[in-house]
């Protein structure tokens, strides 16, 4: 198997499947995670039809199965994993501020990229030059969000903390993983057009994967254990 294989999660639509389509249009084989199967299926027939190799996983990053199943798929089809995009997120302060919130936001926005990639991480070995992104957010940098007006304004615990331990968890792999071919990052995507991000946000969905395509793909000599908005290095 000569070409790469990326994993890339929440890539039914937004940043994750422009991910997909820009991995892909380097001739990666491209893997659609997506909580159901229709949706994977649906936005890899569109990646499909632009010529990309793209092919639907069914792959819930909180449901244990779909961990375990998706990762026996890739070992039988591929045998490897080149690249793994942790991209699936939610955003739920607007719920409220209590436990059942912050349980839930750190479920999805850090265990399970924990999970899916301690599963997945005997598939990446086995790549000669492994990539894991991990999609994070500058309102996880605590050195940011002390210090900087705008991003610190607003008060949003679950996602913030979330985000922050999962650079922390992004930093601590990175040394785990520092005598390996392994790199390690988490990116910050910027303020984008997204369901998430809403319509006033002033970045389209195409430069908001910039970065997270960037990291998938590093030379040799490329940074690990670091977060990046395109090619600039953010405080933790």
């Amino acid at each position: 198997m000569n070409k790469k294989i990326a994993l890339i999660t929440g890539a039914s639509k937004g940043i994750g499947f422009e991910i997909a389509r820009q991995l892909g249009q380097q001739e990666m084989i491209v893997l659609v995670g997506a909580r159901s199967i229709e949706k994977a299926e649906q936005a890899a027939a569109q990646l499909q039809a632009e010529q990309i190799q793209a092919h639907p996983i069914e792959l819930d990053v909180t449901v244990e199965q779909h961990i375990r199943s998706a990762t026996d798929a890739i070992e039988k089809e591929y045998g490897k994993l080149d690249v793994l995009v942790n991209n699936a997120g939610v955003f739920l302060d607007h719920e409220g501020t209590d436990v059942d919130m912050m349980r839930r936001s750190f479920e999805a926005n850090f265990f399970s990229a924990y999970a899916l990639t301690a599963s997945m991480l005997h598939l990446i070995r086995k790549s000669a030059a492994g990539r894991i992104v991990n999609q994070s957010s500058i309102l996880g940098s605590v050195g940011t969000i002390l210090t900087n007006e705008m991003y610190g304004k607003a008060s949003a615990p679950g996602y913030t903390v979330s985000k922050a331990a999962l650079n922390a968890w992004t930093a601590q792999l990175s040394i785990q993983l520092r005598d390996t071919p392994i790199k390690v990052n988490a990116c910050h995507p910027g303020w984008v057009k997204t369901d998430m991000g809403g319509s006033g946000a002033p970045m389209e969905i195409s430069e908001g994967a910039e970065t997270a395509v960037y990291l998938a793909t590093l030379p040799d000599d490329g940074p690990t254990g670091g977060l990046f908005h395109k090619y600039d290095t953010l405080p933790w």
